[in-house]
């Protein structure tokens, strides 16, 4: 008889590292349609890990709500950053505790400049991104420095929706589809930033359709279906694993 394989097993598996931000449970609707299914996972810091999945599987939404941005609503579940209780927050308290949410769609601020992007979202006195540095960082925001925002390139506008994440010296860098539209080359610097930051002890969850490019990034995958956990285990694991890619991801 042909038994279906059980991809969990790794789920949640013990790690001599304490976990830096851990959701517990978690179940999220956008009005009657239960998006999030008692999801539950660890992300520990320094780590880079690729929530995975098809489209619909929920990955956006398990995002969105870790960010508390309240839609989708979270109904039920706990979620701890550095040992700081978050489920009880609003998105702006979340912020403020750590969280960076980097949306697909951006949202950088019209009629603002570079810089002045950077400078209305970083904290007063900065404690490790300056403005300079992250000019450093991204040397093509530097050069655009006093150019519109909006009118940058979609890579360009990638970078600055990162930096302007990094200026408000976050714990956890959260990213939404930050490879959609972008040429291969603009993703290989992207990759290089954030393989950088990582190196400085930045903690990222990356939702990424490009299956492949997160998890040569990736440590770590998490991979949703209609809502749940499928997988929880390493990034090689996924890549190593032809049955799990392609009932799950498709490739």
């Amino acid at each position: 008889m042909n038994v279906k394989p059980d991809f969990t097993k790794n789920a949640n598996m013990a790690t001599t590292a304490p976990a830096f931000l851990s959701v517990w449970d978690m179940h999220a609707y956008y009005g009657e349609s239960y998006i999030v299914q008692g999801v539950s996972f660890n992300v520990h810091e320094g780590e880079i890990l690729a929530l995975l999945g098809r489209n619909g599987a929920g990955k956006t939404s398990t995002l969105r709500s870790i960010a508390r941005i309240g839609d989708p609503q979270v109904t039920h579940g706990e979620i701890w950053l550095d040992h700081q209780p978050l489920h009880n927050m609003t998105s702006y308290q979340a912020a403020s505790s750590g969280l960076g949410l980097v949306p697909e769609d951006r949202r950088i601020i019209q009629g603002l400049t570079v810089e002045e992007n950077l400078k209305l979202a970083q904290i007063a006195p900065p404690i490790g991104w300056s403005i300079e540095r992250l000019y450093d960082l991204f040397p093509r925001l530097g050069e655009r420095r006093n150019q519109e925002g909006t009118t940058l390139s979609g890579g360009e506008q990638q970078m600055l929706a990162i930096a302007r994440a990094l200026a408000r010296d976050i714990k956890v860098l959260l990213l939404d589809e930050p490879y959609e539209g972008l040429a291969p080359v603009i993703v290989d610097e992207i990759e290089k930033t954030l393989i950088h930051i990582k190196e400085q002890g930045m903690t990222t969850i990356i939702v990424e359709q490009n299956a492949v490019r997160a998890l040569e990034l990736a440590d770590r995958a998490v991979i949703l279906d209609t809502g749940g956990i499928v997988f929880d285990g390493t990034a090689e694991e996924v890549l190593g694993n032809a049955e799990l890619r392609a009932e799950y991801l498709a490739i």
